[in-house]
């Protein structure tokens, strides 16, 4: 049997061959850090790196090589929240997605366990680690986020619905400080994906220490009252919540690797590395690399393509767009940079039928019946859209299905092919074979058929798109218009159950799926967008709107068995036959599958992976670990 001794060395050797850590670091705790932290502790204004960490660090492999210290990430945003501080570029929940995008691993927790069949989680927290101010982060910060934000009313007024289980909240228990646990009533395996995913992002930075100044369980109700006045609030949940935001409160202690140092009024936001990060590379060096991140703002999301070509941004995919994508490309020598093209993270264009379309029963039965919805689809000119509007970036709308099952299915190929013969042949059939005097087609009540597409001002290339299947339909005898509005009569339209159509996309795509997302766009009634009613009728438990029948109803139940249900094989049956019941039902028409978009990259700027995803679901680039960027220095 090895002695103590032995197998320590033993472990370290063999961590040092899969993860590339020295083990000499692992054996003696010895870790580095930054010049500018290091002149700090010579100060005597921070204590040594080794007192900052906690007892385990998460080390982080690098993409390509360990990095160098200094320099400052160059962005530019539209506003204090564009900046994605809190969302994106401080991605540290709980738990997270790898950085390929296919599994969840610890994080903020270094482990947890399931039990009581899929309805408990247990995680266990990293001893010694520590807020950027230095304060402990322990089980009492989330244990007061669940009982003091969580479970108050005023701050939460509503419990979230991904916290409960059959119409119960989740129980929370601290079993000690550095364990708790999170309970639920029935299963729920897709919780730590949750966790990993926007919902989970932020869930718990709420630092007790500093917090509880502005809460009044905890703060005399004359200094709160008066902190409240002196904000120009008109209660102390307002207060609150603003204090609580990294994006715009310099002073809340934060877990992210970078710290806001700025006021949120200034037109350059600067953060900077937090010197109580808990991450470590494979050598021992304490990350971030990167001493700061700097965001200018600017006025119109134009100006930040300008700011890439001019070699003013080091990296950045937010905000720029495959129309940006020649230009770029032009100017790649001038500027000093590569384009990277990541997976968008969505479909494409896609076009939303309202199965719930009031006051006009009519037109309600086409939008119900799947040989119309086939017929508009058939009409669909994809791979010409792909070139116009895509640049010949987008997939086929066969490649968004998360299993090949579906994708290969011959019948569900045909539902996306260009053929206008058969489209033409399909209304016909349907009773829309009559015309007026200019050729098109009239409804079986005798009335000219019109159709509208609602669009938002704000995504332009679903404009274009839109504008593109007009013509399309039009080629098949259906008169139609494309009804562009502001982003700030988009919802109240959509909500009034004020549309035809909608022009949108969808919340997968090639390459990227993750449920808890994608089940927006595949599961009617959980979104308003494929008809408000059947979203009204599942969002009130039944008691409103109006319920949903036949195969959307059977969708509903896969999605709720799915949900409880802990058997991964069984789970991607239900996925399947959910796919093949949107596909054939045609509750959303998807154009295209995916697409790529651009990414600037400064040709200094390291360990950025050419090929990843701006997803949303995966608070991109955050997932790519961005505290192992590095500026090269020359």
């Amino acid at each position: 049997m090895l002695s103590k001794k032995l197998w320590i060395g033993f472990l370290s050797t063999l961590l040092s061959v899969v993860i590339g850590v020295s083990p000499s670091v692992l054996a003696a705790g010895k870790y580095n850090e930054a010049p500018m932290l290091a002149n700090l502790v010579k100060q005597g204004k921070l204590p040594p790196v080794e007192k900052r960490l906690p007892d385990d660090p998460m080390i982080i492999t690098p993409v390509d090589e360990v990095g160098q210290y200094g320099g400052t990430w160059r962005m530019a945003a539209l506003s204090p929240t564009d900046t994605t501080l809190h969302f994106r570029i401080g991605y540290e929940p709980l738990v997270r997605w790898d950085r390929e995008g296919k599994k969840v691993i610890p994080n903020v927790c270094k482990s947890w366990d399931v039990g009581n069949g899929g309805r408990t989680f247990t995680f266990h927290l990293r001893k010694g680690m520590k807020w950027s101010d230095g304060e402990p982060f322990t089980a009492d910060d989330i244990e007061f986020w669940y009982t003091d934000v969580l479970c108050n009313k005023e701050l939460t007024p509503v419990f979230p619905d991904w916290l409960q289980t059959n119409g119960k909240p989740m129980k929370f228990e601290k079993l000690d400080a550095y364990t708790v646990r999170f309970s639920f009533s029935d299963p729920y395996p897709l919780f730590p994906e949750y966790l990993a995913g926007y919902r989970g992002v932020g869930l718990f930075d709420y630092p007790r220490h500093y917090l509880k100044q502005f809460h009044p369980k905890y703060a005399p109700k004359a200094q709160l009252d008066a902190k409240v006045k002196a904000a120009k609030f008109d209660n102390w949940f307002q207060l609150f919540a603003e204090r609580a935001q990294c994006f715009t409160n310099p002073d809340v202690p934060t877990l992210r690797p970078w710290i806001l140092r700025s006021s949120p009024t200034a037109t350059r936001l600067i953060a900077e590395r937090n010197p109580y990060y808990w991450k470590v590379d494979t050598k021992g060096n304490q990350l971030p690399y990167i001493d700061r991140v700097a965001w200018d703002i600017v006025q119109d999301i134009q100006m930040i393509a300008m700011r890439a070509v001019s070699g003013e941004i080091d990296m950045q995919g937010r905000n720029l767009s495959l129309s940006d994508y020649p230009l770029l490309m032009e100017n790649r020598d001038k500027g000093g940079y590569d384009v990277y093209l990541w997976n968008g993270g969505e479909g494409g264009s896609a076009i939303f039928p309202n199965h719930t379309l009031p006051g006009d029963n009519v037109l309600l039965d086409l939008m119900r019946d799947p040989k119309f919805k086939r017929a508009l689809s058939l009409a669909i000119n994809r791979d010409e859209i792909n070139e116009l509007h895509y640049l010949g970036q987008a997939t086929p709308v066969y490649t968004m299905f998360p299993m090949a099952s579906v994708g290969n299915d011959p019948e569900i190929r045909k539902f996306y092919e260009y053929n206008p013969k058969e489209a033409n042949k399909l209304l016909d059939e349907i009773g829309l074979s009559k015309r007026d005097k200019d050729g098109f087609r009239l409804r079986p009540d005798g009335k000219p058929l019109t159709l509208t597409i609602l669009v938002n001002l704000g995504y332009s290339i679903h404009i274009d798109v839109m504008q593109t299947v007009q013509k399309y339909w039009e080629a098949i005898g259906i008169r139609t218009a494309v009804d562009a509005i502001s982003g700030s009569l988009w919802w109240p339209r959509v909500q009034a159950n004020n549309y035809q159509f909608l022009g949108y996309t969808t919340e997968f795509g090639t390459d990227y799926f993750i449920f808890d997302l994608a089940a927006i766009s595949l599961v009617p009634g959980l979104h308003a967008y494929m008809g408000p009613l059947w979203a009204t009728w599942y969002s009130s438990g039944g008691k409103e709107g109006e319920k949903l029948t036949g195969d959307a109803l059977r969708i509903l139940d896969d999605y709720n068995k799915i949900l409880v249900c802990n058997d991964s094989k069984e789970r991607e049956k239900l996925l399947e036959d959910i796919c093949k019941l949107w596909a054939k039902n045609m509750y959303v028409i998807p154009i295209l599958g995916g697409y790529n978009v651009p990414v600037v990259v400064k040709k200094n700027f390291k360990n950025v992976p050419r090929k990843a995803s701006l997803g949303y679901g995966f608070s991109s680039p955050g997932y790519l670990n961005p505290e192992q960027f590095f500026i090269k220095q020359r």
